[in-house]
């Protein structure tokens, strides 16, 4: 039997370990971008939801305090409508329970949407939304709202879903907000199971 003898230059044990170590840097790397990229989508809602950046309604609780929820009844009354939109995978009707209404900056509303499902079986949506003109975003304060929820609904079963909002008074100091009289706060559903990036919470009917 020929017995043989692994050598080992110690030149190429080093240079091996410089690979392996390399090896592990670049892998590490790779996870790291993996990680931010599934973080960036809820990132960058949170974000939007923050600063009403690209016509995403602001819902900070620390903007709800009792000096932003006094209606300034001597401004001018803000003509707010709702817009809805479904995806063709969800089949769903969805539609606001009104169209328009007026607010003062200040003024607390409460409005509802209604969804009802056309599936044969059970199936779960999930909603975005927005405000034009987007610069007015950032005044939008929703208060509650069904928006990253996961809604699960039965064959025919219908449900409310409530939006709950305000103006910020500030909305009346801002110089871009002079000519503005209609805000359109718009929503859309899609099936979750498509909601590519999207990263829903608890659902929560309305009854």
């Amino acid at each position: 039997m020929q017995k043989r003898t692994l050598m080992t230059n110690p030149q190429n044990k080093g240079w091996n370990q410089e690979n392996i170590s390399a090896g592990m840097y670049t892998a590490s790397i790779f996870i790291f971008m993996l990680g931010l990229s599934y973080a960036a989508v809820p990132l960058y809602r949170l974000f939007c939801a923050s600063t009403g950046f690209n016509g995403t309604p602001v819902i900070d609780a620390e903007r709800f305090g009792p000096d932003r929820l006094v209606p300034q009844t001597k401004s001018k009354r803000i003509r707010v409508t709702f817009e809805s939109n479904t995806s063709d995978t969800l089949p769903w009707s969805f539609k606001p329970e009104l169209r328009e209404i007026y607010v003062v900056p200040g003024e607390t509303a409460l409005t509802f949407y209604k969804a009802k499902s056309r599936a044969k079986q059970d199936i779960i949506g999930i909603a975005t939304y927005n405000v034009t003109p987007y610069r007015a975003g950032s005044y939008f304060n929703k208060i509650q709202c069904f928006c990253f929820e996961e809604q699960k609904l039965s064959p025919e079963e219908e449900v409310d879903m409530p939006v709950f909002f305000f103006i910020d008074p500030d909305f009346l100091e801002d110089p871009l907000m002079k000519d503005v009289n209609t805000i359109t706060l718009s929503y859309t559903f899609f099936n979750s199971q498509h909601a590519k990036g999207l990263k829903p919470v608890q659902q929560q009917h309305v009854e």
